[in-house]
């Protein structure tokens, strides 16, 4: 198949955008909003999966990230050994993301369990169990300030956004009364391979009924256990750089902090992290001189916040699930099962 490195178009940029602030939107609305018919808009989204260059999937909500555990791991191991390590934790239903970078580690992974008791079994039995992986070191999140679905890439025009955009549901009941159960679960998977699957086919998918699979995810979305988010091909749309920022910030003003760069458009992850520094950003840039001018504005702004380490990303191998190409585009699902036990072998 002939390599279609072609970068992303502005209506596509827009669409991406429209989708990251309504992932599950109709082709009407999002066409309202875009000023094209919604067969036009069906058309694009079409083109642009079957390329591989956009996609939605679930995504955890903020509740459901406050009930598990995530943590950033950076995996050492030979130079010569690094794709082959890559290839074979991307299979691993407990890697979110594997990303291969210029820096300390070979590797630096996202990696998600259902408490801290999995997660230790992860990282201190079954990581340093696989072939050629020399060394890890787990960052164990504390607090997710924000993650990858908030990014936006800023496309759309003000009223574009004002009229897609909708509020974030506040949940009514205690954050540890509400769960996701086995029935969630497999409805979550199906999803992963389309985050826009109709219920209809999802139903058939999970042997439900349509009004059933309804109910259940406005529940989970209701709720703040689900949501959904659209990625695409960084690369090929302006975004080919992507840096992880450790830092160390005042532990009295880590909150105001973590709140302060939230704010900038560059941010896709900001998280307060355990170990020798307590603040991680990861932020996707237009280009590497960008690098030194962000540091500079986290400098200027929070005086009191140091940079203790940058790791640049040299390619992402899996994004959320997908399996990407060189250039971002995604190839394959490896659906996340993050509740069953990590095993040694997959």
């Amino acid at each position: 198949m002939q390599d279609d490195a072609t970068l992303l178009s502005e209506d596509d940029l827009a669409l991406i955008n429209a989708l990251q602030l309504r992932p599950r939107g109709s082709w009407s609305e999002l066409g309202h909003a875009l000023g094209v018919d919604p067969v036009t808009v069906a058309r694009r989204w079409q083109r642009l999966t079957r390329r591989g260059a956009a996609w939605v999937s679930p995504s955890p909500g903020p509740r459901l990230l406050d009930q598990i555990t995530i943590a950033y791991v950076e995996i050492g191991c030979t130079a010569d050994a690094a794709a082959a390590v890559s290839r074979s934790l991307c299979e691993h239903p407990h890697m979110v993301t594997v990303e291969r970078c210029a820096g300390t580690y070979n590797l630096l992974a996202t990696v998600a369990a259902r408490d801290l008791a999995a997660m230790s079994h992860y990282t201190l039995d079954v990581l340093p169990a696989v072939p050629h992986v020399a060394a890890v070191r787990a960052r164990i999140v504390t607090h997710m300030f924000t993650e990858g679905s908030r990014w936006r890439i800023d496309a759309l025009a003000p009223d574009q956004r004002a009229e897609l955009h909708i509020p974030s549901p506040q949940p009514t009941v205690p954050v540890r009364a509400v769960s996701i159960d086995d029935a969630d679960r497999a409805l979550v998977a199906q999803l992963a391979l389309d985050g826009r699957a109709s219920h209809q086919s999802l139903a058939t998918a999970v042997g439900s009924s349509a009004s059933t699979v309804k109910r259940r995810l406005d529940r989970l979305v209701r709720l703040g256990l689900l949501q959904f988010r659209c990625d695409f091909a960084r690369p090929l749309g302006g975004w080919p750089v992507a840096v992880t920022l450790w830092l160390d910030a005042p532990p009295d003003r880590l909150a105001e902090i973590g709140d302060a760069i939230i704010r900038l458009p560059q941010t896709r992850n900001c998280a307060a992290i355990s170990g020798g520094h307590n603040l991680l950003i990861q932020a996707n840039l237009h280009s590497l001189a960008d690098i030194p001018r962000l540091e500079a504005g986290l400098a200027a702004a929070h005086p009191a916040l140091r940079i203790a380490e940058r790791t640049v990303t040299l390619r992402h191998d899996k994004l959320f699930g997908h399996l990407l190409d060189p250039r971002g585009r995604s190839r394959r699902v490896v659906r996340a099962d993050i509740w069953s036990e990590p095993a040694a072998t997959v």
